[in-house]
């Protein structure tokens, strides 16, 4: 069934697990057409899903023929909001000493260079409803926050990221089209481990939260969940 004019649509990368996945349920539960993209969903439940608002695409951020074959099947959609949420972390210890150029290569494919691929692919999706595309970023890529050093490999990629925000701000001005860093917070996942402070609920409710209230006026900020600005 072709969704309603009025419903808006997303598409949200990394969708299978975590923060994605709770991304794909909420903005669901909010009446949103999502495009939920993963590598892998077998099992998962993100394929138990069931819901007729809800389309799921196979997508390897760091090979540009899938992401080639994302652009032919979002061809002539109209969507209000991108959210990049796929990424790495890495290996666990990335303290000095440890770091292995392969490793630091495959951590800046995934979190730097890939968000940039999937901007020049889809950004045209955008343009008519003068639409958000959202990085998540995170804090530990603030170069003025940084007080711990180590993470050289997850730190680095993500100040890269928030560089390709800022350009594409600046870039896609003239089309109408906000962009944005996000930082989720520090969330118990697979990825952010059982220490982290908040979970998935709190912390995709704050990101939806700063999301809708976004004017092109916030493009090339970095935001965190709970609304407040980051410094780069």
């Amino acid at each position: 069934m072709t969704a309603p004019e009025h419903t808006k649509k997303l598409l949200i990368t990394g969708a299978n697990r975590g923060i994605g996945l709770q991304l794909t349920q909420q903005y669901l539960a909010n009446g949103w057409r999502v495009y939920a993209t993963y590598r892998q969903h077998t099992g998962t439940e993100l394929a138990a899903l069931n819901c007729d608002k809800l389309t799921l695409l196979p997508l390897d951020v760091a090979d540009d023929d899938s992401i080639a074959e994302l652009q032919q099947h979002l061809l002539g959609v109209d969507l209000n909001l991108i959210i990049n949420n796929a990424g790495v972390f890495g290996p666990r210890d990335q303290s000095l000493g440890t770091i292995t150029r392969e490793q630091w290569l495959e951590v800046l494919n995934v979190n730097s260079i890939a968000p940039l691929m999937l901007a020049q692919a889809l950004y045209g999706n955008l343009v008519a409803s003068k639409g958000t595309f959202a990085i998540v970023s995170s804090k530990v890529g603030s170069i003025e926050d940084n007080q711990g050093g180590s993470l050289y490999l997850y730190r680095s990629s993500k100040t890269a990221v928030n560089q390709v925000v800022k350009s594409l701000s600046i870039d896609l001005a003239e089309q109408g089209v906000t962009v944005v860093a996000l930082h989720p917070g520090w969330v118990r996942t697979d990825m952010g481990g059982p220490n982290g402070l908040i979970d998935t609920h709190t912390s995709v409710n704050g990101l939806r939260q700063v999301l809708d209230a976004l004017t092109i006026n916030d493009s090339g900020r970095f935001f965190n969940y709970n609304g407040s600005e980051i410094p780069w």
